[in-house]
């Protein structure tokens, strides 16, 4: 199967994070060690170069060895892993960045939205990208750099046929349901993922009807391409197949998603620090892996990022509370192979 029929079949794609030393170097072992173990877990793809990789990488030479070693990695494994590339910038930039990713063997980008664009340019930007490899459009949420498009934008993204996707991650309903009417106005099949970290479970297994012209259509969620399931990703992968069980019909499926759909906001909100608008969220993924011993420390590029106060009790609060939602002992059984 292709990656574009995988990638529409809807998979579990974590962010890939960034593994430094204390020094803030690329640190390449624990770097593989990650791809492994979201590999290893069951992710149908891996995300790299995006927001939770950290942007700062973008425009330095730090950027083609971290896409690189994610790919060599996975190619350790002899099923297919779909490989998505973050680029950034200007249309000049963000087309560089996709050719890097392309000589890379990268299938796709998830193309970051840049301020300094209108709508009109931004579609032009997509065009331009996607004549290099194929399109997954993403609207960030406003938190970490997002601003607000139309529902037209979204119909016009989605009417390019070189655009496979669309990451909706504004962390806010009615935007969302602007990407979900946008898209079943372009009349075309666009694969939705969430990247609404307050909102996945509920996202994953609500069949949305649009009225488009007087006619219901019926669009739908197929996977998440998330920051969070940069963490506890065996976890992850179970529930998105429990998601799918309960888009088929599965009631059982659905009561229980619906219990924990608000217990993983609330780990989310810990480890993503939403009471200081997100300041520690990559930090917090960072936490989760240093405890089960993926990461060496929280380093982040900028020094200056790191747990907000009150971050770190609230993580210890959400992993005593919610035991279920971790993947500790996976993690602990693979470690020492990832880390080889």
């Amino acid at each position: 199967m292709s990656s574009t029929a995988l990638f529409r079949r809807g998979l579990a794609i974590p962010a890939h994070p960034l593994a430094l030393t204390e020094d803030r170097k690329l640190d390449e072992r624990r770097q593989r060690a990650l791809t492994r173990y979201y590999v290893e877990a069951g992710a149908g793809g891996l995300a790299v170069g995006v927001h939770t990789t950290q942007f700062a990488i973008h425009g330095t030479g730090l950027l083609r060895p971290v896409l690189e070693l994610a790919a060599t990695t996975a190619r350790e494994y002899s099923r297919e892993v779909v490989l998505v590339a973050g680029v950034t910038g200007p249309t000049a930039q963000a087309v560089a960045e996709a050719a890097m990713a392309r000589s890379l063997g990268y299938d796709m980008v998830l193309l970051s939205p840049f301020a300094e664009l209108d709508e009109d340019g931004l579609v032009e930007r997509a065009r331009a990208v996607g004549e290099v490899l194929p399109v997954i459009g993403f609207y960030l949420q406003s938190a970490v750099g997002g601003h607000p498009l139309s529902r037209n934008f979204w119909t016009r993204l989605a009417s390019l046929e070189s655009v496979v996707g669309i990451k909706v991650a504004p962390f806010n309903r009615y935007r969302t349901l602007d990407v979900l009417h946008g898209v079943c106005r372009s009349g075309r099949e666009v694969a939705l993922y969430t990247g609404n970290d307050d909102h996945i479970l509920a996202d994953l297994i609500t069949p949305h009807q649009v009225v488009v012209d007087g006619r219901e259509v019926e669009v739908e969620f197929v996977g998440g391409l998330l920051g969070q399931w940069a963490v506890w990703t065996r976890r992850a992968v179970e529930l998105l197949a429990e998601a799918s069980a309960a888009r088929g019909g599965d009631a059982a499926a659905t009561r229980s998603l619906l219990r924990l759909d608000g217990q993983l906001t609330d780990a989310n909100a810990a480890i993503f620090d939403a009471a200081n608008g997100f300041h520690g969220c990559i930090p917090g993924i960072h936490e989760i892996l240093r405890r089960q011993g993926l990461l060496a420390g929280r380093w982040c590029l900028d020094p200056a990022e790191d747990l907000s106060p009150g971050q770190l009790a609230e993580i210890d609060r959400v992993q005593a509370a919610y035991p279920w939602l971790n993947d500790d002992d996976f993690v602990a059984e693979g470690l020492e192979r990832w880390l080889f």
